[in-house]
Parts: C-alpha cells; sequence; structure tokens
C-alpha cells in the first residue's frame, strides 16, 4: 500500500515544509502539525494517482505500480486516497482557517491533475498551484498568520512546473500509448528537457534576488545558489539539445531542483512577507 502512495515525493515535499516551518519560526507544535497536514495530503494526491490510472498502469503492464502488478487492490488504494483527505482537513483546520483553505486547494490542484488536467496542455497548472501555495502555507501556519514573501511562491510555483516536467519525461512512451497529452506530450522530450531546466534557473534567478535583497548577510549564499543553479541549467540544456535523453538528464533536473530548495532553506525568516 506505502508504494502506491508515492511515498519519495510524498517524503520529500514533507521534508521542505518542515524545515521551512522551522526556518520562518513556526511554534514546534504547529512544525508537527504543519508536518502531519502535508504529508496527509502528499499521500492522498499519490494515492489518488495510482488508483485513478490503474487501467493506464495494467493496460502498459507497468512492474512498478502495485495496483498493475496485482499487489494491492484498487479498492484499497481508493479508500486510502479518501481517508488521507479526510485526516489532512482537520490538520490542516487545527492551523488555522487561512492556513487549512490554502493547504486545501494544494491537495485538491493535485487531485485535479490526477482525474483530469494531466491529459491537457494545462496539465502543468496543478504543479504550479500545489507548490506554489507551499511556502504561503507554512507562513500562514504562523500563530500570527503572515502572507509569504512573493518571490518565495513564485519559486516554488517555478519548482513545482519544472517537476512537472521532470515527472513526466520517464513515462512519455507509455503515456503516448494509453491516451495522455499534456504539456510536456506536446512539446516533446527535447523541449520539455529545456523548459524543465529553465524553470528551476528562473527559479534560482528570483531566489538569489528575493533572499539578497532581503537579507543582506546572505548575499553570498545567494550568489553562490544562483551560479550553481545556473550552470546546472545551462548543462542541462546542452544535453537535452545535443544528446538522446538519458538517466543524466533526469538526474541534472533533481540537483538543479535541489539547488532551489537549498536557497528556500537558507531563507529562513525572509519568506515571511514584509
Amino acid at each position: 500500500m506505502i508504494s502506491a502512495s508515492h511515498p519519495g515525493p510524498a517524503i520529500a515535499v514533507t521534508l521542505v515544509t518542515v524545515i521551512l516551518a522551522v526556518g520562518v519560526g513556526v511554534d514546534p507544535a504547529r512544525i508537527v502539525l504543519v508536518g502531519a497536514a502535508m504529508l496527509a495530503g502528499q499521500l492522498s494526491i499519490g494515492w489518488s494517482n495510482d488508483w485513478i490510472d490503474a487501467d493506464r498502469d495494467s493496460a502498459v503492464a507497468r512492474p512498478d505500480k502495485p495496483i498493475a502488478s496485482g499487489v494491492v487492490s484498487r479498492s484499497a488504494v481508493r479508500g486510502a486516497a479518501i481517508a488521507a483527505v479526510v485526516v489532512a482537513v482537520p490538520l490542516s483546520l487545527l492551523l488555522g482557517p487561512l492556513a487549512a483553505l490554502v493547504n486545501i486547494i494544494g491537495i485538491a490542484s493535485g487531485w485535479s491533475y490526477n482525474a483530469w488536467l494531466k491529459r491537457t496542455p494545462a496539465s502543468g497548472v496543478p504543479y504550479l498551484v500545489t507548490f506554489g501555495t507551499l511556502p504561503l502555507f507554512v507562513t500562514l501556519s504562523l500563530i500570527e498568520p503572515r502572507p509569504a514573501a512573493w518571490w518565495a511562491i513564485a519559486v516554488g510555483a517555478l519548482l513545482g512546473f519544472g517537476a512537472h516536467f521532470a515527472n513526466v519525461l520517464p513515462d512519455l512512451d507509455d503515456d503516448a500509448r494509453t491516451g495522455v497529452r499534456g504539456l510536456p506530450h506536446i512539446l516533446g522530450r527535447r523541449p520539455s528537457g529545456v523548459v524543465a531546466f529553465a524553470s528551476l534557473a528562473l527559479a534560482s534567478l528570483i531566489a538569489s534576488i528575493g533572499i539578497a535583497s532581503s537579507s543582506p548577510e546572505l548575499i553570498a549564499v545567494a550568489v553562490i545558489g544562483l551560479v550553481a543553479g545556473v550552470a546546472i541549467a545551462v548543462a542541462g540544456i546542452a544535453l537535452a539539445l545535443t544528446r538522446p535523453p538519458t538517466r543524466l538528464l533526469f538526474q541534472l533536473i533533481i540537483a538543479s531542483a535541489v539547488v532551489d530548495v537549498v536557497l528556500l532553506t537558507t531563507a529562513g525568516s525572509s519568506l515571511v512577507g514584509r
């Protein structure tokens, strides 16, 4: 059952959320709620993905999908997805109505991708929304809720957009066989690789500008992050345009995303809007 929840991304997003909450000064007890609410929401999105895509995964005999391989039933995964939402909502409400609203919007956005938007040219929109609301969820979880800095929201959204392309790239062929035509499928493998790196490079630029302008003492960190992010992006774009797709391309996308996440986590209280 756990493997059907996409545990890797769920844990990674939850960990980033908790680290951001620590950085902006969320009360320790509320940090636990922030992590639990985010984890429940992410698990629900992962389970709903495997539940909704069960027929597609079975059609291409994907061995990495528990439902398709017969490890777990579709009804059990559906029940887990719904139960996770039922848990996520009250946990979010304990953090206040604004934080709850933002987290629920993020969860609903993830479900909308699984249920419909992944098959349309608007497939990147749920990623923009779900990841863009993450810093806002954190800052609204403070005892005295505050909006997130504009640049933190922009970085989160761009990270999500790049993650969308990174997530889809390995599955383009299987998706095409089952009728999925999202934005990456329409653009094709090479342009999608370019878009992914460009999104993450822009995230590095905005994060660096935001950190440097709000925390002058972190200018050196901002510059190092920008140089690293842009260097990885340039290498990745060159690879995407000149060579057949390889595992290295995906690894570079992940490395670029890590740089942006590090910049966000380093920002600390600067993530809170003025």
